[in-house]
């Protein structure tokens, strides 16, 4: 009963933060389920469920409420649902102890990423000429998330969000209500790479995604009224937070 309750609580605050930061809510996910003894590759593919579910529930709400671009979602969409299963392959490859490191990495280049988009902000960089083919920069963009949506069932938005601030001069609500989109599409091609590879477990993947599904509806009628400054201190939180549990975790294997 514990370990179902623990995974009730989990899927609704990965919702929350879904909503909140666009980051499809595997950064809390994962960390859980491999505390809960699943192993890494379950944990990420379990994952990529839950987050298919969460991120179609935010992206409804945010389309109701008019904040959905679908143009930058389609855009920035197309190479992820591509690259996801190539992140899938990796996931099938990688033992256990690389994946941890690597995934406590990417949360660390998260936290560098988030404070270099503050300072650009400052500049208004998001009223400034893109230097980046838009092109190429949505490639690089949705490219990048698909990989990391297969490898470590984080949907995408992790980097995807700085990468909007930055490559594509998008103002930070604007980057999560797209990334939150594109996660549907990088989440439900990484679960369909999982499930033919047998890596998902479907009872624990349903009750993180429902319970993810009811903290994303609260989040995203939030964000709206939140200041850029709270977000960006939130994100940068957590990534924090997290890959310091995540090294820990590594170091046990």
């Amino acid at each position: 009963m514990t370990t179902w309750l623990l995974l009730i609580l989990s899927g609704l605050l990965s919702g929350v933060l879904a909503g909140f930061l666009g980051i499809g809510g595997g950064t809390i996910l994962v960390p859980l389920q491999i505390a809960l003894g699943y192993p890494p590759v379950q944990a990420v593919a379990t994952s990529s469920l839950a987050i298919a579910i969460t991120a179609i529930s935010g992206t409804v709400q945010n389309w109701r409420m008019g904040y959905i671009n679908a143009r930058r979602v389609i855009l920035l969409g197309l190479p992820a649902l591509l690259t996801a299963q190539l992140g899938v392959y990796l996931a099938n490859i990688f033992p256990p102890k690389i994946i941890l490191i690597a995934f406590g990495l990417l949360l660390l280049l998260n936290i560098y990423l988030v404070e270099l988009r503050k300072r650009l902000s400052r500049k208004n960089v998001q009223n400034q000429p893109q230097k980046l083919n838009p092109v190429i920069a949505r490639i690089l963009t949705g490219g990048s998330a698909g990989i990391l949506a297969g490898l470590f069932g984080v949907g995408g938005g992790v980097i995807m969000v700085p990468l909007q601030i930055l490559l594509l001069a998008e103002p930070i609500k604007v980057a999560i209500q797209t990334s939150l989109g594109v996660i549907v599409i990088t989440a439900i091609s990484a679960t369909i790479g999982h499930a033919i590879s047998e890596n998902i477990l479907f009872l624990e993947g349903l009750i993180l995604g429902l319970g993810g599904l009811v903290g994303v509806q609260i989040s995203t009628r939030f964000l709206p009224k939140l200041s850029d400054q709270f977000v960006s201190f939130a994100f940068r939180f957590l990534l924090a937070v997290l890959s310091v549990y995540i090294f820990w975790q590594a170091w046990q294997i």
